[in-house]
Parts: C-alpha cells; structure tokens; sequence
C-alpha cells in the first residue's frame, strides 16, 4: 500500500481498539451496561474493519496476470465496501437489538465505575487514533474541505478510519450520557437508549461508507484537476491538434487509464502521427504519473460529426444520439 493509503492511520487505529475493546468488554462484565456491551462489539467491528484494509491494500499490490490484465488495485475498494457491510450489521444492528433489549429488560447497573473509566480512558485512546487520522487525511487533501475530501478521495482507507474514528468518539460519548444519566437518575433505560443511538449512528455512518465506495467500484473518472492536465499534455498544437473525445477510469487509487481519440493532421505520415502519439504519451505521464494506461486514438477531426454531440452509448463518430439501439 503506497503512503497515500494511509497505513500509519490504520495501524493507530488497530492498536487503539483492540486495547479498547478488551477494556470495554471487561466493564461490560463487571457493570452489565448494555452500551458497554454495544461499544464492546463496535471496537472489535472496528478492529476487523482495519484488519480488512490493511488484507486489501496487500491484495491490490499484486501484478497483473492475462486473467485480470488491468491489475488488482480495485481490491482496495471490495474491501472499504466489507468494511462498510461489517459495521452495518456486527456494529449498527448489534447495537439496535441490544438497546431494544434492555429498555424492554431494564436492570441496574453495577460498579459503575468500571464503565465510566474504561470510556473515559476510550475516550482518550480514540483521540489519540482520530489525531493521527487527521494529520495524514491533512497531508492529502489540500484545500478541499473535509465532506469534499471524503466524497472524492480516490484512496478509500482514509476516509473510512476518519469516518470510523469519528463515530467511535461520538458513540462513546453517547455511551457515557446513557451510563450517566441511568446513574444520575436510578433508570437503566437511559443506557438503553444510549445503545440505540450508537447504533442508528453506526448504521449512518456505514451507508455514507457504503455509497461511497460503491461509487468507487462502479468505476469513477480522474478528478477535474487531472483531468485539466491531461489534456493540456494531449495536444501539442503541431501533430495533435485537439481532443476528439477522451473518458479516463481509476483501475485503482494510484492506477489511472486514459483513452482519447486526437485529431491529427491529414497530411501526416503514420511514422509521424505515430512519434506524435508517443510523446503525448509521454507528456500525460509526466502530467499526472498516476495515468500509467493509455489509449490514443489518431482520427481526422469533422465539423460534421462533431455537432452531433458525444453518443456515451458509441464511440465518437458512431450515430447520433438519437439514432441510438436502431
């Protein structure tokens, strides 16, 4: 996995809930609070989300065979989608049934300093995590604001530890208003409803995960920034003269492919046309080294064709749009 895929993040974030989820169940047993219980199961949700980033940043470092010629960089993505589907179910659900349970089912709690100093001391290690989780999603996303950075970073395992981190600290501060109001009040309801709403914030935060790494497994296009930059690098004025049409495709976070048809010249020979595609090449790569698959098609440009607009169910030059599937 490349820096970008921030595995210094993910590791801080391993370690801080392993530590955490074994406190967190040790309280459980002690206390019998369900959000203990549900805070329990989160960390270890959490613990395994990790664990999956980590298995499918080594998965997509594989070479590319004749079977899956484009490579595996897109394994990156099947994994941050588990991850969401994990925190779903074993996190969100878990915590929803558990809730119901014990307002239906409400007991006291006993020693209840167990719960409220492991979460005081979660509270901390997961600021600890969240902190590093910052720093490098800061080294990445430059001045986009940070829904921005979420919804368009191309390199899932950021966003997902930011979003996890995030929902880890307000789940235990939910946990610790449930525990301290069931205290302050003498009714163990409240810690059941502490445990409702770390669930319905679970499975928030897991279907903002869910779309977006759907998004990223559909196949998204290079950013408005690269986009600019590849095309600048295509045409050099004398051989290229211009884009016909051009569609780019993340094969993975660091992987981009490039597919265009230029307009060259009439005149030029195909040993002409062929050194200008090469240097376009080259001059896309040097642009934005993360294009690494390209595609250049050499076409004579027409007035005519090109009025008719781009067909996206047809290569450029193929019938009118509403002449399409006849």
């Amino acid at each position: 996995m490349s820096a970008s895929g921030g595995t210094k993040a993910i590791v801080a974030a391993l370690v801080a809930n392993l530590a955490i989820a074994v406190a967190k169940f040790v309280a459980f047993l002690f206390s019998g609070s369900s959000s203990m219980l549900a805070e329990s199961v989160h960390s270890v949700a959490d613990s395994g989300n990790q664990a999956l980033l980590l298995v499918g940043g080594k998965k997509a470092q594989r070479r590319a065979t004749p079977q899956h010629p484009f490579g595996y960089g897109r394994e990156r993505y099947i994994y941050a989608f588990l991850v969401s589907i994990v925190l779903f179910s074993l996190g969100g659900m878990f915590a929803l049934y558990e809730g119901y349970e014990k307002i239906k089912n409400p007991h006291e709690l006993t020693h209840w300093y167990w719960p409220v100093g492991v979460l005081v001391f979660a509270i901390i290690a997961e600021s600890f995590s969240f902190r590093t989780a910052i720093k490098e999603s800061n080294a990445l996303r430059g001045r986009r604001s940070w829904k921005e950075f979420v919804r368009h970073s191309k390199a899932p395992e950021l966003p997902v530890v930011l979003l996890e981190d995030l929902g880890a600290l307000v789940g235990l501060i939910l946990a610790l208003g449930g525990v301290g109001l069931a205290l302050l009040t003498g009714d163990s309801v409240w810690d059941g409803i502490g445990t409702l709403c770390i669930g319905i914030l679970l499975i928030l935060i897991a279907l903002v995960l869910a779309a977006e790494t759907k998004s990223l497994l559909l196949g998204e296009a290079a950013g408005a920034e690269e986009t600019r930059k590849i095309e600048a690098a295509v045409v050099d004025g004398d051989t290229v003269t211009r884009i016909i049409h051009m569609r780019t495709l993340h094969l993975g976070p660091e992987e981009l492919l490039v597919a265009a048809k230029i307009a060259v010249r009439h005149e030029d020979t195909a040993a002409e046309i062929a050194t200008a595609i090469d240097a376009a090449e080259s001059r896309i790569r040097e642009a934005v080294p993360i294009a690494r698959v390209i595609y250049l098609e050499p076409d004579i440009y027409s007035e005519t064709e090109a009025v008719k607009g781009a067909d996206p169910e047809a290569t450029p030059g193929g019938p009118a749009p509403h002449d399409a599937g006849h």
